[in-house]
């Protein structure tokens, strides 16, 4: 697998900040800069605060406007975003590796110097309300939502977005002060993958984020807490397709089964050849498209079903995927390595993507160990049927549907 040991260096730099790097030859660098601060970070009346802050930084800074920011990296044929999820905030970037200096550069000011002034924070506010609604008004992503309030309690389980009435009073004071205590290089992991120099890249992380204040990161105010899982049947006008959603709690990172919940999650519903694909749409009829996923962090971890159904048919598809889960108790070793052939084989397409490595690697740092990366195949491989069964056993589980009135 690419990226082997001697092409991976890693570096805790006089400031706190690890820093990793994958060195390939194609002419094609990603960088990815993760802070360790993210939804789950965020006080009940707090929620929406870290992505908040990743939109906010986007503005401009000290010696950048906002259309700086992405004309240095699109005019030059990049790509520039970022993302906010439980554990952490993320900006990354992919450019030739001839602009490594402008992505390195663009990543690290925008990090540490944002100019955060209250009217560009006052006209974010309004973006980011109009994303709130964004996501209400899309069935497949409103159903995802209202599932995971089912899985975890408030705050965790509350949308990463915050809701309209607390981000409608976040003011910029707020925003500044927690940029402050989080985004210092201390409580940063920095991922370069591509065609670079090692020793200059240690180089411009100590010059590009030099920053010395350090992080005082806010921990949870509480532990991810069991919601009340159960059912929900929602009715809402103006749509025509019933959209359903089912989940539970699975492995997190963290733990020694988090590769049996990839082999369970890519068998389950990973795919047209998946068992939920076969049984729903193939052989019933129900639906056009039906999938599982699964999002683990650290800390937290969950699986996610997602449909849309013939009208009336949500109970019928509920019975549907907890008897397919159900029959992974009763799985042979021939489907075992079937599933452990394809998720080796989708690690390997994505390992050509310099982008994905970039974030697997921030990732796994994160967790614990960037170089658990290079071990996948190993891990996957040694999987046992045993394993499968135990992260099988759903015992409780959330189910919503969004019907047509």
């Amino acid at each position: 697998m690419g990226g082997a040991d001697n092409n991976f260096f890693r570096q805790i730099l006089p400031n706190g900040m690890t820093v990793l790097f994958e060195k390939r030859n194609l002419p094609l660098v990603s960088i990815s800069a993760g802070v360790k601060f993210g939804s789950a970070h965020e006080a009940l009346k707090l929620k929406g605060l870290a992505h908040y802050i990743e939109h906010a930084v986007f503005k401009g800074t000290k010696k950048r406007s906002a259309h700086q920011i992405s004309s240095e990296i699109e005019k030059k044929g990049g790509i520039l975003n970022a993302y906010t999820d439980e554990e952490m905030t993320v900006f990354w970037t992919k450019l030739r590796s001839k602009y490594f200096d402008t992505g390195m550069d663009i990543v690290s000011d925008i990090m540490l110097n944002p100019s955060l002034n209250k009217k560009d924070m006052d006209m974010e506010r309004k973006v980011i309300l109009e994303e709130i609604k964004m996501y209400h008004d899309i069935p497949k992503y409103y159903v995802v939502q209202k599932l995971k309030e089912q899985l975890y309690e408030a705050p965790i389980g509350m949308p990463a977005l915050g809701t309209d009435k607390i981000i409608s009073k976040m003011s910029r004071s707020t925003l500044a002060k927690y940029h402050t205590v989080n985004y210092a290089p201390s409580n940063m992991v920095v991922s370069v993958v591509g065609d670079a120099d090692v020793d200059k890249i240690w180089n411009d992380c100590r010059k590009m984020f030099s920053k010395s204040v350090q992080a005082q990161i806010v921990k949870p105010s509480i532990a991810p807490k069991p919601g009340s899982f159960g059912s929900i049947v929602e009715k809402r006008k103006g749509i025509d397709q019933l959209h359903i959603a089912l989940g539970f709690h699975i492995p997190s990172k963290s733990d020694k089964l988090r590769y049996a919940t990839e082999i369970f999650n890519t068998a389950l519903g990973v795919g047209m050849s998946s068992k939920l694909w076969q049984e729903v749409r193939e052989k019933k009829g129900l639906a056009y498209d039906i999938s599982s996923w699964i999002d683990q962090g650290k800390d937290i971890g969950y699986g996610f079903i997602t449909a849309g159904i013939i009208k009336g048919k949500h109970e019928m598809t509920k019975k549907i995927i907890l008897e397919e889960i159900k029959k992974f108790q009763n799985w042979n070793s021939r489907e075992l390595e079937e599933a452990k052939e394809e998720l080796i084989g989708h690690r390997e397409f994505e390992n050509e993507k310099s982008e994905k490595v970039a974030d697997n690697l921030l990732r796994e740092q994160i967790v614990g160990d960037a170089k658990e990366y290079y071990k996948y195949t190993e891990r996957i491989s040694s999987v046992t049927l045993e394993d499968i069964k135990k992260v099988a056993d759903v015992k409780n589980y959330g189910f919503i549907a969004l019907v047509p009135e």
